[in-house]
Protein backbone atom coordinates (compact mmCIF):
# COMPACT_ATOMS: atom_id res chain seq x y z
CA UNK A 1 0.00 0.00 0.00
CA UNK A 2 1.26 3.33 -0.63
CA UNK A 3 2.08 5.88 2.40
CA UNK A 4 0.47 9.24 2.63
CA UNK A 5 3.01 10.96 3.61
CA UNK A 6 7.02 11.74 2.52
CA UNK A 7 9.86 10.73 3.70
CA UNK A 8 11.69 12.54 6.57
CA UNK A 9 14.34 14.20 4.04
CA UNK A 10 13.62 15.61 0.55
CA UNK A 11 15.04 13.39 -2.30
CA UNK A 12 17.41 14.68 -4.93
CA UNK A 13 15.10 15.82 -7.51
CA UNK A 14 14.46 19.33 -9.13
CA UNK A 15 10.47 19.59 -10.06
CA UNK A 16 10.19 22.31 -13.09
CA UNK A 17 6.97 24.15 -14.24
CA UNK A 18 5.85 26.38 -16.89
CA UNK A 19 3.14 28.28 -16.36
CA UNK A 20 1.17 31.40 -17.27
CA UNK A 21 -1.81 32.87 -15.10
CA UNK A 22 -2.58 29.70 -13.20
CA UNK A 23 -3.71 30.85 -10.02
CA UNK A 24 -6.60 28.54 -10.19
CA UNK A 25 -5.05 25.41 -10.08
CA UNK A 26 -1.15 25.25 -9.79
CA UNK A 27 -1.31 25.14 -6.18
CA UNK A 28 -2.63 21.61 -6.54
CA UNK A 29 0.31 20.62 -8.80
CA UNK A 30 2.94 22.41 -6.12
CA UNK A 31 1.32 20.68 -3.24
CA UNK A 32 1.61 17.34 -4.60
CA UNK A 33 5.67 17.92 -4.70
CA UNK A 34 6.40 20.01 -1.56
CA UNK A 35 7.93 18.42 1.27
CA UNK A 36 9.30 15.31 -0.64
CA UNK A 37 11.46 16.85 -3.51
CA UNK A 38 14.58 19.23 -2.75
CA UNK A 39 13.97 21.98 -5.06
CA UNK A 40 11.05 23.44 -7.20
CA UNK A 41 11.37 25.58 -10.54
CA UNK A 42 8.78 27.81 -11.83
CA UNK A 43 9.08 29.64 -14.84
CA UNK A 44 5.85 31.74 -15.26
CA UNK A 45 5.58 33.70 -18.35
CA UNK A 46 6.42 37.33 -17.97
CA UNK A 47 2.80 38.77 -18.83
CA UNK A 48 1.48 36.77 -15.66
CA UNK A 49 -0.46 38.70 -13.14
CA UNK A 50 -3.00 36.74 -11.60
CA UNK A 51 -0.83 35.57 -8.53
CA UNK A 52 0.71 32.86 -9.81
CA UNK A 53 4.23 34.07 -8.69
CA UNK A 54 2.80 33.85 -4.83
CA UNK A 55 1.24 30.61 -4.92
CA UNK A 56 4.87 29.44 -6.27
CA UNK A 57 7.17 31.09 -3.76
CA UNK A 58 4.42 29.70 -0.98
CA UNK A 59 5.27 26.15 -1.35
CA UNK A 60 9.16 27.16 -1.79
CA UNK A 61 9.29 27.24 -4.92
CA UNK A 62 12.16 29.41 -7.01
CA UNK A 63 10.02 31.55 -9.64
CA UNK A 64 12.24 33.04 -12.75
CA UNK A 65 9.79 35.48 -15.07
CA UNK A 66 10.84 35.36 -18.43
CA UNK A 67 9.04 35.85 -21.95
CA UNK A 68 7.40 33.20 -23.73
CA UNK A 69 9.48 31.40 -25.95
CA UNK A 70 7.36 28.45 -27.00
CA UNK A 71 6.66 25.43 -25.11
CA UNK A 72 9.69 23.55 -26.04
CA UNK A 73 12.31 26.27 -25.42
CA UNK A 74 10.35 27.48 -21.78
CA UNK A 75 10.26 23.75 -20.57
CA UNK A 76 14.01 23.74 -21.43
CA UNK A 77 14.47 27.03 -19.98
CA UNK A 78 13.39 25.63 -16.73
CA UNK A 79 15.22 22.38 -16.75
CA UNK A 80 18.64 24.47 -17.45
CA UNK A 81 17.90 26.16 -13.46
CA UNK A 82 18.05 23.21 -12.00
CA UNK A 83 21.15 21.88 -9.22
CA UNK A 84 19.67 18.51 -8.51
CA UNK A 85 20.87 15.54 -10.14
CA UNK A 86 17.27 14.11 -11.04
CA UNK A 87 14.78 16.27 -12.92
CA UNK A 88 10.51 15.94 -12.77
CA UNK A 89 8.73 17.93 -14.91
CA UNK A 90 5.04 18.55 -14.82
CA UNK A 91 2.57 20.61 -15.58
CA UNK A 92 -0.04 22.72 -13.95
CA UNK A 93 -2.46 21.03 -14.46
CA UNK A 94 -1.13 17.78 -13.33
CA UNK A 95 -0.46 15.97 -9.83
CA UNK A 96 2.02 13.61 -8.55
CA UNK A 97 -0.34 11.02 -7.12
CA UNK A 98 0.31 9.40 -3.41
CA UNK A 99 1.22 5.96 -5.53
CA UNK A 100 3.24 8.19 -7.85
CA UNK A 101 5.04 9.35 -5.84
CA UNK A 102 6.39 6.56 -3.49
CA UNK A 103 7.45 5.18 -6.87
CA UNK A 104 10.00 8.09 -7.62
CA UNK A 105 11.19 8.03 -3.99
CA UNK A 106 11.80 4.53 -4.09
CA UNK A 107 13.46 5.29 -8.33
CA UNK A 108 15.79 7.64 -7.13
CA UNK A 109 16.65 6.53 -4.10
CA UNK A 110 17.81 3.44 -5.50
CA UNK A 111 19.07 4.50 -8.39
CA UNK A 112 23.11 4.43 -8.85
CA UNK A 113 25.88 6.77 -10.30
CA UNK A 114 26.05 6.57 -13.29
CA UNK A 115 22.51 5.52 -13.32
CA UNK A 116 20.87 2.59 -14.59
CA UNK A 117 18.30 4.41 -16.88
CA UNK A 118 18.66 7.84 -18.12
CA UNK A 119 14.98 8.38 -17.66
CA UNK A 120 11.74 7.11 -16.34
CA UNK A 121 8.57 7.05 -17.75
CA UNK A 122 5.27 6.60 -15.93
CA UNK A 123 1.52 6.75 -17.01
CA UNK A 124 -0.72 9.59 -16.83
CA UNK A 125 -4.15 9.67 -16.00
CA UNK A 126 -6.71 12.11 -16.99
CA UNK A 127 -9.97 13.33 -15.37
CA UNK A 128 -13.08 14.37 -17.47
CA UNK A 129 -15.96 16.01 -16.55
CA UNK A 130 -16.15 13.93 -13.10
CA UNK A 131 -14.29 10.50 -13.93
CA UNK A 132 -10.65 9.17 -14.77
CA UNK A 133 -10.26 8.04 -18.30
CA UNK A 134 -8.70 4.63 -18.43
CA UNK A 135 -8.91 3.48 -22.27
CA UNK A 136 -8.66 5.16 -25.41
CA UNK A 137 -6.72 8.11 -26.64
CA UNK A 138 -5.68 8.85 -23.26
CA UNK A 139 -4.64 6.03 -21.05
CA UNK A 140 -2.03 4.69 -20.34
CA UNK A 141 -0.21 8.05 -22.02
CA UNK A 142 3.25 6.72 -20.55
CA UNK A 143 5.23 10.05 -20.54
CA UNK A 144 8.95 10.54 -19.51
CA UNK A 145 8.75 12.92 -17.19
CA UNK A 146 11.87 11.88 -14.63
CA UNK A 147 15.70 12.08 -16.08
CA UNK A 148 18.76 12.40 -15.00
CA UNK A 149 20.22 16.40 -15.54
CA UNK A 150 22.46 16.61 -18.71
CA UNK A 151 20.78 13.27 -20.13
CA UNK A 152 17.16 14.55 -21.61
CA UNK A 153 16.02 18.17 -23.47
CA UNK A 154 12.69 18.64 -24.79
CA UNK A 155 12.02 18.21 -28.44
CA UNK A 156 9.00 18.10 -30.94
CA UNK A 157 7.00 19.88 -33.06
CA UNK A 158 4.96 23.08 -31.57
CA UNK A 159 2.98 22.62 -29.58
CA UNK A 160 3.23 18.52 -28.99
CA UNK A 161 6.51 18.26 -27.22
CA UNK A 162 8.42 15.16 -26.12
CA UNK A 163 11.31 13.83 -24.03
CA UNK A 164 14.61 13.45 -26.32
CA UNK A 165 16.77 10.87 -23.92
CA UNK A 166 20.17 10.28 -24.41
CA UNK A 167 20.13 6.79 -22.84
CA UNK A 168 17.94 3.80 -21.00
CA UNK A 169 14.24 4.55 -20.56
CA UNK A 170 12.81 2.76 -17.37
CA UNK A 171 9.39 2.19 -16.65
CA UNK A 172 7.52 2.53 -13.34
CA UNK A 173 3.97 2.53 -12.15
CA UNK A 174 1.52 4.96 -10.46
CA UNK A 175 -0.27 7.52 -12.18
CA UNK A 176 0.37 10.93 -12.79
CA UNK A 177 -3.18 13.09 -12.31
CA UNK A 178 -4.10 15.37 -15.33
CA UNK A 179 -6.66 17.52 -14.48
CA UNK A 180 -7.24 18.71 -18.43
CA UNK A 181 -10.55 20.21 -19.09
CA UNK A 182 -12.33 23.04 -16.47
CA UNK A 183 -14.94 23.04 -19.36
CA UNK A 184 -16.30 22.48 -22.81
CA UNK A 185 -15.60 25.67 -23.40
CA UNK A 186 -11.71 25.25 -22.38
CA UNK A 187 -11.66 21.94 -23.86
CA UNK A 188 -13.04 24.10 -27.49
CA UNK A 189 -10.40 26.94 -26.71
CA UNK A 190 -7.27 24.18 -26.46
CA UNK A 191 -8.52 22.51 -29.61
CA UNK A 192 -8.59 26.01 -31.64
CA UNK A 193 -5.00 27.24 -30.02
CA UNK A 194 -3.30 23.53 -30.97
CA UNK A 195 -4.37 23.50 -34.19
CA UNK A 196 -3.52 27.48 -34.89
CA UNK A 197 -0.04 26.59 -33.46
CA UNK A 198 -0.32 23.37 -35.88
CA UNK A 199 -0.62 25.30 -39.03
CA UNK A 200 2.00 27.90 -37.90
CA UNK A 201 4.19 25.78 -37.86
CA UNK A 202 3.65 23.53 -41.02
CA UNK A 203 4.04 27.18 -42.66
CA UNK A 204 7.02 27.54 -40.55
CA UNK A 205 8.85 24.15 -41.49
CA UNK A 206 7.94 23.77 -45.38
CA UNK A 207 5.51 20.96 -43.98
CA UNK A 208 2.43 20.56 -47.38
CA UNK A 209 -1.01 18.91 -45.81
CA UNK A 210 -2.59 17.20 -48.46
CA UNK A 211 -6.08 16.88 -48.60
CA UNK A 212 -6.31 13.13 -48.14
CA UNK A 213 -5.35 14.70 -44.56
CA UNK A 214 -8.15 16.33 -43.82
CA UNK A 215 -10.78 13.62 -45.31
CA UNK A 216 -9.18 10.83 -43.63
CA UNK A 217 -7.19 11.12 -40.58
CA UNK A 218 -10.42 12.14 -38.68
CA UNK A 219 -12.48 9.10 -38.70
CA UNK A 220 -9.15 7.06 -38.51
CA UNK A 221 -8.70 8.67 -35.55
CA UNK A 222 -11.86 8.29 -33.84
CA UNK A 223 -11.96 4.67 -34.79
CA UNK A 224 -8.66 4.00 -32.91
CA UNK A 225 -9.64 6.10 -29.74
CA UNK A 226 -13.44 4.87 -29.45
CA UNK A 227 -12.86 1.03 -31.12
CA UNK A 228 -9.13 -0.04 -31.15
CA UNK A 229 -8.02 1.60 -27.81
CA UNK A 230 -11.59 0.78 -26.27
CA UNK A 231 -12.83 4.22 -25.46
CA UNK A 232 -16.43 2.97 -25.37
CA UNK A 233 -15.30 1.21 -21.95
CA UNK A 234 -15.42 4.74 -20.74
CA UNK A 235 -19.22 5.16 -21.40
CA UNK A 236 -19.77 8.45 -23.02
CA UNK A 237 -17.22 10.19 -22.12
CA UNK A 238 -14.92 7.67 -24.00
CA UNK A 239 -17.42 8.43 -26.83
CA UNK A 240 -16.83 12.44 -26.46
CA UNK A 241 -13.02 11.71 -26.36
CA UNK A 242 -13.14 10.31 -29.33
CA UNK A 243 -15.55 12.80 -30.86
CA UNK A 244 -13.13 15.62 -29.92
CA UNK A 245 -10.00 14.10 -30.74
CA UNK A 246 -11.26 13.38 -34.36
CA UNK A 247 -13.13 17.29 -34.48
CA UNK A 248 -8.82 18.32 -33.33
CA UNK A 249 -7.80 16.55 -35.86
CA UNK A 250 -9.68 17.86 -38.83
CA UNK A 251 -9.43 21.31 -37.21
CA UNK A 252 -5.58 21.33 -37.68
CA UNK A 253 -5.85 19.89 -40.99
CA UNK A 254 -8.16 22.43 -41.96
CA UNK A 255 -6.46 25.60 -40.26
CA UNK A 256 -2.82 24.76 -42.51
CA UNK A 257 -4.85 24.17 -45.40
CA UNK A 258 -6.19 27.06 -45.25
CA UNK A 259 -2.69 28.47 -44.25
CA UNK A 260 -1.56 27.53 -47.20
CA UNK A 261 -4.31 29.36 -49.62
CA UNK A 262 -6.06 26.09 -50.54
CA UNK A 263 -9.20 27.17 -48.21
CA UNK A 264 -10.75 30.30 -49.17
CA UNK A 265 -13.21 32.87 -47.56
CA UNK A 266 -15.53 34.74 -48.91
CA UNK A 267 -14.43 38.49 -49.18
CA UNK A 268 -16.80 40.72 -47.38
Amino acid sequence: MPSNSPPQEPIPVSVCIIAGNEAHRIGRALASVSGWVREIIIVINEDGTDGTDRIAESHGARVFREPWKGYIRQKNSAAEKATQPWILGIDSDEAVSPALRDQLIQTVLGETSPPRCAAYEFPRCSRYFGAWIRHGDWYPDWSKRLWARDKARWAGDEPHDYLQVDGAVGRIRGDLEHYSMDSIEHQMRKTMKYADVFAIHCQQNGRTVKWSDLFFRPPIRFFRSYILKLGLLDGWRGYAVAVTAAFYTFLRYFKALQAQGKIKLDPE
